[in-house]
């Protein structure tokens, strides 16, 4: 099966741009998704932005409702570059894919061993469906 040009349960490589779903994810951080994966509240998510459907974001997928749509928050409170709370439940079939892998980027400066290797612990994180993220951004 095919959705929007991508074959279901196909993996690849995007990279986060801007703030909103800091402390997870930060801007460079690079994630691996899979495309057609089952959506479960608490997962990060690629998604078409519902307005502007040329545009792909990463939110939180917090809650489904009624009809399938999905509910999404950025992570970051203070940050308002739009989510739900703008523009309401997005409808499932724009929901595309699940992160499953968060890999941070090493920076040029890092050349001390102790820095690599703080970096080396660091930069590979799974990201599995964060239930209690999912209820702590339902309460927001």
């Amino acid at each position: 099966m095919v959705e929007f040009g991508r074959p279901r349960g196909r993996f690849e490589v995007v990279e986060v741009t801007g703030p909103s779903m800091v402390p997870t994810l930060l801007n460079g951080d690079r994630l691996v998704v899979r495309y057609g994966a089952a959506v479960r509240p608490g997962n990060v998510v690629v998604l078409r932005h519902p307005l502007q459907q040329d545009l792909l974001v990463v939110k939180r997928a917090v809650e489904r409702r009624p009809g399938g749509s999905w509910w999404v928050l950025g992570d970051n409170p203070y940050n308002e570059t739009g989510d739900s709370t703008v523009f309401g439940p997005v409808p499932a079939e724009l929901v595309l894919a699940t992160a499953v892998l968060r890999f941070r980027p090493r920076e040029e400066d890092q050349r001390s061993l102790r820095a690599r290797l703080s970096w080396a612990a660091s930069a590979l994180r799974p990201l599995r469906a964060d239930s209690s993220a999912s209820s702590r951004l339902r309460a927001r």
